[in-house]
């Protein structure tokens, strides 16, 4: 992973540092880590979900609004959506903590 872009922490990195944490080839990591994240999308789809000392993805349903281009201070209308929200549990603020 780069230095500069350590935010940026994106799939194909996931997919490397767990092939060698594990010692699995790329691609069957690549199949793991997709196949994990589909599980949740669709599971956040259905509803909440919680995950035991990790945290709670919610769906958040966002109304419509009116919101305003800073630039040139037209108005737009902010079209009603939904949200997901990640609300870590208290074990995982514990570990990022100490």
């Amino acid at each position: 992973m780069d230095q500069k872009n350590q935010n940026n922490f994106k799939r194909k990195d996931l997919y490397a540092l767990l092939a060698s944490k594990t010692g699995l080839s790329n691609i069957a990591a690549k199949k793991i880590i997709d196949d994990l994240i589909n599980i949740l999308k669709n599971q956040i789809k259905k509803g909440n979900i919680n995950l035991k000392n990790f945290g709670t993805f919610k769906i958040l349903n966002k109304k419509e609004r009116i919101g305003i281009n800073p630039k040139n201070k037209i108005k737009y209308v902010i079209t009603a959506r939904k949200s997901v929200s990640f609300i870590p549990s208290d074990v995982l603020k514990k570990k990022l903590n100490n």
